[in-house]
């Protein structure tokens, strides 16, 4: 669901679920001029906080240590420019978040 509304917002959906021994990205895709390294959350509703809230400090330190690794196995430039964004599911409703960390 998530990576259709991405492709639907002009993303270019390039992996999903790209796992390591070191973790999972939900989706790896390419809009504009990045490589986006999406996180995204479900929750059935917000009694226990939103989707968003659920990508901690912790979460994204695990998600940037991927995206270095992802980059770095696809031989992607040093320089290449990149963006972290979250998507939050909440029954039916989707929510993006550009540049979240």
């Amino acid at each position: 669901m998530a990576a259709e509304y991405m492709q639907g917002c002009g993303y270019k959906i390039l992996d999903r679920n790209y796992r390591t021994r070191s973790g999972e990205i939900d989706i790896i895709a390419r809009e504009g001029g990045y490589i986006v390294f999406a996180e995204v959350k479900y929750r059935k509703n917000n009694a226990f906080g939103t989707p968003l809230e659920a990508v901690d400090y912790k979460k994204q330190q695990k998600i940037r240590r991927m995206a270095h690794i992802y980059l770095h196995n696809e031989r992607y430039p040093e320089n290449t420019p990149v963006r972290f964004d979250v998507v939050g599911i909440t029954n039916s409703h989707i929510t993006l978040i550009k540049n979240a960390f």
